[in-house]
């Protein structure tokens, strides 16, 4: 099995892109199961990066579930296989395991060391469970990167702030705002999602006075009864916005507010307005920035704006992402060679067993039967014992594929990791026969 990851982020590519990729991006790893290449996929989509996480069944099936997965984003998006293709950047192994942890710890964000960041890769796993499409190799990844994303943040000083994108781009229009003050001040939310939730949360702290919450889907009343805000109705909205000294879009909607229409909507409205977009499809046309009066903040202004973390902070962060990820991929190389041992053994030990059987059937329960069948086992022993020493020293130098493979070229033995249902290839642990039943068999003596 070979884990792999497609992905586009903030830092290759540019927004709009990534938000037009996204489109779908909850149905793309189910859709794209039904390929026989393809063992698992997890999607993390955020408002900055779109990353699937998948399992292929070997290396030469990789290349198959990739074209699966464009394939299917391609559909879902309504963009050129070609152009997808172009805009995701292929991992595999170690690469994989130290992309995801740095990810799910802050390390790679607009806003170095965000909260929001480690919750998202727990959903993500979550979902894809839910779907049936985390293979047991993608379930132990993630669950380890959320692991080191709670090690980062108890252990070092990195997103001690609290920093995260809205937070960011809260700080972001005080600066912008005639009035620093939040005190007294009226917010329209778009949105339920995590990002609305915390963005609700800190709207709170900072004192703002009134945050009314709008949802296309209808879960504003639930959402707002739960935190403390007033659910809106399309009916309610414009009245909602007239009065608002600040829109914030969380939700992504199909259709943005045009420029026009708020102009329309705003206009005997005497305040200064701020809108925050932290929606990666925008749930604001962009040309709201240039009416006079209110003041636009999108997601790369947040980017723009982040500031960095001291290096210290950053260093230890890093060592703990690199040791987590070194100690996962030795695990993870361990269980191969554990798994390859033990399938080679299993095979030899069959051989061996139908071997004896025929010595019991010719020379019975002898002394001189027994002798043989010493001589063989502790024969066997020492062909194993290289074998043994080697499939841990390749596993160790992340070259365990090269050992399976021989495996299945010398022996026809097909070798599956733990968590898989492991062939036998017919020869399983060794039966007990007629002939052991009637012979006794001195196990001290035994492999």
């Amino acid at each position: 099995m070979v884990v792999f990851s497609l992905t586009a982020t903030h830092a290759d590519t540019d927004l709009e892109t990534v938000a037009q990729l996204s489109t779908g991006a909850t149905s793309v790893a189910a859709g794209a199961a039904s390929s026989p290449a393809l063992e698992g996929a997890v999607v993390l989509a955020t408002c900055n990066r779109y990353e699937i996480y998948a399992e292929a069944a070997s290396h030469e099936d990789v290349e198959a579930a990739r074209s699966a997965i464009i394939s299917e984003i391609s559909a879902r998006s309504g963009i050129p296989e070609d152009r997808v293709s172009r805009a995701f950047a292929l991992a595999q192994g170690r690469e994989v395991t130290r992309h995801l942890f740095s990810v799910s710890s802050g390390l790679d964000s607009a806003v170095v060391g965000e909260r929001e960041i480690a919750g998202q890769v727990r959903r993500a796993l979550i979902s894809a469970q839910e779907q049936g499409t985390a293979s047991p190799a993608l379930v132990r990844l993630f669950q380890n990167a959320s692991k080191t994303a709670k090690e980062v943040g108890t252990q070092t000083a990195l997103g001690s702030r609290g920093l995260s994108i809205v937070s960011v781009a809260l700080d972001l229009a005080e600066d912008l705002a005639e009035e620093r003050s939040w005190d007294g001040k009226k917010a329209v939310l778009f949105g339920t999602g995590a990002y609305a939730g915390a963005t609700m949360a800190l709207l709170k702290e900072r004192g703002v006075a009134q945050v009314s919450v709008y949802s296309s889907s209808g879960r504003a009343r639930e959402f707002a009864a739960a935190r403390g805000g007033i659910a809106v109705n399309a009916s309610g909205l414009p009245q909602a916005i007239a009065e608002a000294d600040v829109l914030i879009g969380c939700s992504g909607s199909d259709n943005p507010m045009e420029a026009v229409e708020l102009a329309a909507i705003r206009e005997d409205s005497p305040q200064q307005l701020v809108v925050i977009d932290l929606a990666l499809t925008h749930d604001f046309d962009p040309g709201v920035g240039t009416l006079d009066g209110v003041e636009l903040i999108t997601l790369e202004s947040v980017r723009l704006a982040a500031p960095e973390e001291q290096a210290e902070s950053l260093a230890q962060a890093s060592a703990i992402v690199s040791a987590a990820a070194s100690d996962f991929e030795a695990e993870r190389q361990a269980r191969q060679a554990d798994a390859a041992i033990v399938a080679l053994r299993r095979h030899t030990m069959a051989v061996l067993d139908a071997e004896i059987e025929k010595v019991r059937a010719r020379h019975g329960c002898t002394a001189a039967a027994e002798e043989v069948e010493f001589a063989m086992r502790r024969m066997v022993k020492q062909l194993l014992h290289t074998p043994t020493v080697r499939a841990k020293q390749l596993a160790a130098e992340g070259r365990e594929s090269e050992y399976l493979a021989a495996l299945e070229a010398l022996y026809g033995i097909s070798v599956a990791i733990p968590g898989m249902v492991a062939p036998t290839n017919g020869a399983g642990p060794a039966a007990a026969s007629a002939g052991d039943a009637d012979c006794p068999v001195d196990h001290s003596r035994a492999v």
